[in-house]
């Protein structure tokens, strides 16, 4: 039996129906909605994650294949799990591409908020952090798919957390004007973030641009500030 035959077998095999009924609900796969079709099979995060480390070092690009091809949410989110664990575990710089290109294609089946969060800052932002490039992240915003998008910001918070901002900063700038609410609370989060390692950094952007911000990014952006604050800056 193939690996990812193994792998699916396992998930089936700790499935939870009722959860996966709430589960769907959550994650809006209902028609119309954002993730419409998605399907799940009520497994915890800390589930997926075990198979994903216990697979990690075995699985080959033909089992990835065939997890992301897979319906279920699960699968694709123990892919996506691997692929951080072989990118993290391997310092082989040639091998830490491959994992690289490997992700990056396969963007479109990351189609969940969560299967963005998991993965595209600790493989994308850590790939181009490591070469000072940012362009990828402009490519992606640009798409047309929503879940390249969000890896686009999302993807910024490996910079974030070492100290650079600025193409956080300049992508939630040109996210102000998204229509979906998934890119309000992505930019709102990452400029959290920034706050986080630099108040006054944040202050600045909101200074700039709190007035034609979404109230979504706004409110997001505002969580970790003091009460007065928070209060300044949705009053303007």
């Amino acid at each position: 039996m193939k690996k990812a035959d193994l792998i699916l077998t396992q998930l089936q095999e700790q499935a939870d129906p009722d959860r996966a009924a709430g589960q769907q609900r959550f994650f809006k796969t209902g028609k119309g909605e954002y993730a419409e079709g998605d399907q799940f099979l009520g497994l915890t995060l800390p589930q997926t994650r075990a198979l994903a480390k216990k697979w990690a070092a075995q699985a080959r690009e033909e089992d990835l294949e065939r997890l992301f091809a897979s319906p279920w949410h699960e699968a694709r989110a123990v892919a996506v799990l691997i692929l951080v664990e072989q990118f993290e575990k391997n310092k082989d710089e040639k091998a830490r591409k491959a994992v690289f290109d490997f992700y990056v294609a396969h963007l479109p089946r990351c189609n969940n908020w969560d299967l963005i969060d998991i993965s595209a800052y600790k493989i994308i932002g850590a790939y181009l952090y490591g070469r000072k490039d940012c362009r990828l992240f402009y490519r992606l915003a640009r798409s047309r798919n929503l879940w390249q998008q969000r890896a686009a910001v999302v993807g910024t918070m490996y910079w974030v957390k070492r100290g650079d901002f600025a193409v956080t900063l300049d992508l939630a700038r040109q996210f102000c004007s998204h229509p979906h609410d998934l890119m309000h609370k992505a930019a709102g989060w990452l400029l959290r973030e920034v706050g986080k390692k630099d108040e006054a950094a944040l202050c600045a952007f909101l200074d700039e641009n709190c007035r034609h911000m979404p109230r979504t990014m706004l409110r997001y952006s505002l969580e970790r500030l003091s009460p007065q604050k928070k209060k300044r800056y949705m009053a303007k």
